[in-house]
């Protein structure tokens, strides 16, 4: 008997005096019945089964670093109800949906344009695709556990959960933000700097609602950088061969 899985039917609170259907037992109203599962120990007492064994397919488990712990519990500390709806509410201009429309509406949009701007909705689809698929592949090899699972005080100060909960590493957001602020680097002054903060502060609000450690911020940034320089060479893009065509292009942008 030592270690046997028993199982015990009981419902799970009295009803009204109604059977359930086919166990002519007392139900509770909803026709539910609980399977209490037990073992029996060498003397003979019944005691819990031993928790299931997490399994996971990943080859690497990331911890998080001194900087990342700290940072967290100061913005579990310190946030608010307020500020994590603003946040949780922006953090959505960086969504892999969202760009994706986006970049495939941007795309449409130049196939009638010349071959400068039909060359940069290529690259802006074909970036956004690959900065999409990129994360996912990464999420599968290594697990990191969320901060957001790690902490109560966040979640009484407004903190709600993102994800799954092991899919901490990389920052999806931040990759995406990323390219884009690579990308961004041809354009005009004015807009380049408004895309360098938007793509910076999007990325921030990642590490604001717990999402992620502030370290998966940082690789998805440069990781979304890198990718989008290396399909440049795929793409042809941006159209210019020396510093003098790139100062035409970013004018001729403005």
């Amino acid at each position: 008997m030592c270690g046997r899985l028993q199982h015990e039917r009981r419902t799970t609170a009295p009803g009204p005096g109604l059977a359930v259907p086919g166990t002519g037992e007392p139900g509770n109203g909803f026709g539910v019945i609980a399977i209490k599962q037990f073992q029996l120990n060498e003397a003979g007492a019944r005691v819990l089964p031993p928790p299931p064994v997490r399994r996971s397919m990943a080859l690497v488990n990331v911890k998080p670093t001194r900087p990342d712990i700290a940072i967290t519990r100061f913005v579990a500390r310190n946030t608010d109800r307020g500020t994590e709806w603003v946040a949780r509410g922006l953090t959505w201009g960086a969504d892999e949906k969202l760009l994706l429309v986006l970049a495939a509406a941007g795309w449409a949009a130049t196939r009638a344009k010349g071959e400068t701007l039909r060359r940069a909705g290529n690259h802006a689809l074909l970036v956004t695709v690959a900065a999409s698929l990129l994360p996912h592949a990464m999420k599968s090899l290594v697990d990191q556990v969320r901060p957001d699972r790690r902490t109560v005080l966040g979640h009484v100060h407004g903190v709600s959960f993102s994800g799954k909960r092991d899919d901490a590493f990389p920052s999806g957001h931040a990759l995406h933000m990323g390219a884009l602020a690579s990308a961004a680097a041809t354009m005009p002054a004015t807009p380049r700097r408004a895309a360098y903060a938007v793509a910076i502060g999007l990325s921030l609000t990642r590490v604001l609602v717990l999402a992620h450690w502030a370290s998966d911020v940082l690789a998805g940034f440069v990781l979304g950088a890198l990718l989008e320089r290396m399909l440049r060479f795929w793409t042809g893009y941006p159209l210019v061969r020396s510093r003098g065509d790139l100062d035409r292009f970013r004018k001729k942008a403005g």
